[in-house]
């Protein structure tokens, strides 16, 4: 049968550089609520507390057949700390986007501080749309009209909450974007692209479990999603910055600058990275603000979709509770983890640090043997080269495949080596055979006609004696020991 696919297919299509659509406006505007509305995911924080998005945050955005980059900003603010440093990051943003959406509230009206951004605006060569947002409530026409006061042409009435006034700004925007090739295609095109896609991954993940090791495109091709998370005010976006050698992300002596989880595509050494740094996790019981509640929440979504999660640690308070309770819920999570103490080169005592984390780890982490642990000083870059290697070769163990066959033959000498117990009815509990049935975390099944009287310590035992075998020390581990499906049994009712 003939296919009725187009002679072209994904990897062929043209491919053209994304346009960059920067959101700008005051506080509580919107802004972050029209981001999620355009990427499709709740990503930004919003709350009605102005002042919440500090750092700009970027996604792919599409509307309609549109595709483009989307920039969310922080609200410009006349006071405070951070006002500096958040209106720095939104004019990195202004330069970087192609096209501006300013946003306003069209129930407040125009303040003086939309029109002092609006001024700013005009000095720039770019496409400026006005967004009235917030146009699906009864009292906001007359900050609508006080909108073209502003001199940036005629608003355009939204509500990003509500996705109104989508359709008009669809017919602003594609004046200057390109609607995307691959969006034109039918659905039954689009489902046959992305079938012939899977199978070419399962090929590639099957020829992959023959080693046992990553092929060299998909070093090259995958995207390792790192995760930045630890108690507030440890270093985590300093060491953002420094790992990318910008001041991408807001930093400052005060605990909780960061709110957001901002995700940074990232190149190191060749690999593709998607470097995501996280607001600080504190003890839920010590929470009662709900922003940070928010925040919190946030983090740990990041945390626990990531491939591999840096904890950062103060040398000076290394594995305090909250450190531990981060890490547990990011092995039970099946994330590979690694431990970066920060801030090395200020440590008051460092041998008493080292020691505290040896002890901690031995006697708190025990579930996971041999975990990454590097001292770093995100100030200064010591230490970082040797985390990022770190980061590699976990990540390396985290996707690893071991064939059945060398398993199997584990499994026979480890069982020679100490026969397993007796069961209840005086005979050997047997180990038939093992196979890995997936990766990251690498996870195993032993099948025994009587898996339920096989004892902690045995299990354990053979837990070790894997990790030692196909080096799997410092990643998570999942054995399960189950009977085998009776090929004679039946669930017909008689």
């Amino acid at each position: 049968m003939k296919s009725d696919l187009p002679e072209t297919d994904c990897d062929s299509l043209p491919v053209t550089p994304l346009k960059t659509v920067a959101i700008v406006g005051r506080t509580n505007v919107g802004k972050s609520t029209l981001f999620n509305c355009l990427t499709g995911r709740k990503k930004a924080i919003v709350h009605n507390r102005p002042g919440v998005t500090r750092d700009r945050r970027e996604g792919t955005a599409t509307l309609f057949d549109l595709k483009f980059n989307l920039i969310d900003t922080a609200g410009l603010e006349e006071t405070g700390d951070l006002a500096q440093a958040m209106w720095e990051q939104t004019e990195v943003a202004i330069e970087q986007a192609d096209i501006l959406l300013y946003v306003i509230d069209s129930v407040l009206g125009i303040t003086p501080q939309d029109k002092k951004l609006a001024a700013f605006l005009h000095k720039k060569n770019k496409p400026v749309y006005l967004l009235a947002n917030k146009a699906e409530s009864k009292s906001s026409k007359e900050g609508f009209a006080e909108g073209y006061a502003l001199g940036l042409g005629e608003p355009i009435k939204i509500s990003a909450e509500h996705r109104l006034g989508l359709d008009v700004l669809y017919q602003n925007l594609k004046q200057h974007i390109t609607a995307s090739p691959t969006l034109k295609l039918s659905r039954r095109q689009l489902k046959k692209l992305e079938e012939k896609k899977a199978a070419e991954a399962l090929k590639d993940e099957n020829a992959d479990n023959a080693t046992g090791k990553l092929s060299d495109k998909d070093k090259e091709d995958k995207v390792i999603k790192i995760a930045i998370v630890g108690r507030p005010n440890v270093g985590k976006s300093t060491l953002v910055n420094r790992l990318l050698g910008q001041n991408r992300m807001l930093t400052g002596p005060q605990a909780g600058v960061t709110r957001d989880s901002i995700s940074i595509p990232w190149t190191y050494g060749g690999r593709k990275i998607e470097l995501v740094d996280t607001a600080g996790l504190r003890r839920s019981s010590k929470i009662d603000d709900s922003v940070e509640k928010l925040a919190a929440a946030d983090t740990k979504r990041s945390a626990f979709t990531a491939q591999v999660v840096i904890l950062v640690l103060d040398a000076d308070a290394v594995l305090e509770k909250q450190d531990l309770t981060i890490a547990s819920q990011v092995i039970s999570e099946g994330r590979a983890l690694i431990i970066a103490v920060n801030k090395w080169d200020a440590a008051k005592d460092k041998k008493e640090s080292l020691q505290r984390l040896s002890d901690k780890l031995q006697t708190s982490l025990r579930q996971v043997r041999g975990i990454p642990a590097l001292t770093i000083s995100a100030l200064t870059g010591a230490g970082l080269d040797d985390m990022m290697k770190t980061v590699f070769k976990i990540y390396e163990k985290w996707n690893k495949r071991v064939p059945t066959s060398p398993l199997n033959r584990w499994l026979e000498s480890a069982v020679e080596r100490h026969p397993t117990p007796l069961a209840k009815n005086g005979r050997r509990i047997p180990m038939k055979y093992i196979t890995q049935v997936k990766s990251r975390p690498p996870s195993f099944v032993i099948f025994s006609s009587n898996p339920s009287e096989l004892p902690e310590s045995y299990f354990r035992y053979l837990i070790n004696g894997i990790r030692d075998k196909f080096d799997l020390d410092g990643v998570p581990l999942r054995l399960t020991v189950r009977k085998p499906k009776n090929p004679y049994a039946t669930d017909d009712k008689k």
